[in-house]
């Protein structure tokens, strides 16, 4: 039977004071007649109609093991609670793994799927801090001149790593809760280029293997970047620091070609708003009625999806670079939200 209402235990009180019986009473309130008697009951022993207070279960930790849970998940993100709960355990052995997150969820800690981050040094820090501090003032219309094109590795399948983190509210991608890795290409995947800008896209590239310099010179610039940048005069090359983009074949084929180049810092996908098109193409990918379990079937799938996203989309993003380089400027040059 639900709880009466304090509301409703006034009322009730009321209509005991009037005079009407205890069984009427239930009867008019749709409860069980032992409730009103109780009711009336404590009002007469206390003077009030709110519930006596309960002890509750009895706390196993002191409020120094409280201090303690706190400040080493503070000081370690990513210890198991099980881990602490053998350290405690010495000393009071009804500490449990769960009152150890109990602890911590009062702290406001909470464990979830740590942000994957590349690994930023010093230097990627203060060069992509130089670099916002020079861009900062770009406004919308010189963004929406820029060609951002990158290549990533997608496979038919993908780990699913069981690491967490304990973090606080709005703490999800400070620096002591990312876990950094580099990025690399698998076995039996295919790697798949594209550019985007504010009202424009290329075709989806799709190309066996890695890419090297070669194959980005030939496959890439000669057959889709120049042809583009030719209908487009008044667009710029953005591409990250990757050995294919960086080699001297590369350069001078850009400078031959008079290919205007953003120059760009390294180990920035933050900046990059195409990186969130990668995430939204390998969801669209993996929601598909029938996901591809090779490699050429994932090829076309990714081309008709790359199809499949709206223009505006695209244009939405572009249009965050100005947000992003305010984060980036906010961060000091590290791991943003984006």
């Amino acid at each position: 039977m639900p709880r009466v209402s304090a509301d409703l235990r006034e009322r009730v009180l009321g209509i005991l004071q009037g005079g009407m019986r205890t069984a009427d009473v239930a009867r008019a309130i749709n409860c069980n007649v032992c409730t009103v008697r109780r009711l009336r009951q404590r009002y007469r022993e206390t003077g009030r109609t709110a519930d006596r207070p309960r002890s509750g279960r009895p706390r196993v930790t002191t409020p120094a093991q409280d201090r303690y849970i706190r400040t080493s998940y503070l000081r370690d993100r990513y210890r198991m609670a099980t881990t602490t709960r053998v350290t405690l355990g010495t000393h009071n052995p009804s500490i449990s793994a769960q009152t150890v997150r109990n602890r911590l969820s009062e702290a406001g800690l909470r464990a979830c799927r740590p942000v994957v981050r590349q690994v930023l040094t010093r230097h990627h820090r203060q060069q992509c801090h130089l670099w916002e501090q020079t861009h900062r003032r770009w406004t919308r219309q010189d963004w929406q001149k820029v060609l951002f094109t990158d290549e990533l590795w997608f496979g038919p399948t993908r780990g699913d790593g069981r690491i967490h983190v304990y973090c606080r509210r709005n703490e999800r991608y400070t620096e002591a809760c990312t876990l950094e890795r580099e990025r690399f290409g698998g076995g039996g995947s295919i790697t798949v280029w594209g550019g985007v800008s504010q009202h424009h896209r290329t075709e989806r590239v799709v190309i066996a293997g890695n890419l090297n310099a070669v194959r980005n010179r030939e496959d890439i610039l000669h057959s889709h970047v120049v042809p583009f940048l030719q209908a487009h005069p008044d667009m710029t090359l953005q591409h990250d620091n990757a050995t294919s983009h960086t080699a001297h074949s590369v350069r001078d084929f850009l400078q031959d070609r008079n290919v205007s180049v953003l120059l760009w810092p390294g180990k920035s996908p933050d900046l990059n708003p195409i990186e969130h098109i990668w995430d939204l193409l390998d969801r669209r990918v993996r929601v598909r009625a029938i996901p591809p379990r090779n490699v050429r079937k994932l090829a076309g799938s990714l081309v008709e999806e790359w199809g499949n996203i709206s223009q505006q989309k695209l244009a939405n993003l572009v249009q965050s670079m100005r947000r992003r380089c305010s984060a980036v400027l906010n961060a000091a040059g590290g791991h943003t939200r984006y």
